[in-house]
């Protein structure tokens, strides 16, 4: 299996996992736990797009995504927005946020590449288009 199998298959959980707690923190129903749990499941869809399909306005607007120490840092953010009163809930932010830890590890071991998904925004300092 090829590290950005291994990558992908990562993302794909984390995003799971992410929708998944964002339902379980929607109950008991209360404006701040439906708010938190709508971002929640929009995150961890918007994750799971990343992975198949990247639209424009994700690289140009959330280019954080395609750094393993952004996308970590992003992971760790969800993951501590994740943890509340449930064990379910804490058992899904404690997954999001160890796959955060690790993104942010990656970042500095230079021998791995990032997956082809996180480098389509890649073109390095000031290459925007005015």
């Amino acid at each position: 299996m090829e590290l950005s199998d291994i990558f992908r298959i990562v993302n794909l959980v984390v995003a799971g996992v992410t929708v998944l707690g964002g339902v379980f923190h929607i109950f008991p129903i209360g404006l701040q736990n439906v708010i938190i749990g709508i971002y929640m499941i929009v995150f961890g869809l918007a994750i799971a797009l990343l992975e198949f399909q990247v639209p424009p306005q994700v690289s140009r607007y959330a280019n954080f995504l395609f750094s393993f120490i952004g996308r970590g840092v992003f992971y760790i953010l969800i993951g501590g927005l994740l943890l509340g009163d449930k064990t379910i809930a804490n058992i899904a932010g404690g997954i999001v946020g160890i796959a955060g830890i690790g993104y942010v590890g990656l970042e500095f071991v230079p021998l791995i590449e990032p997956p082809s998904s996180m480098r389509e925004a890649d073109s390095g300092w000031g290459a925007e288009q005015v």
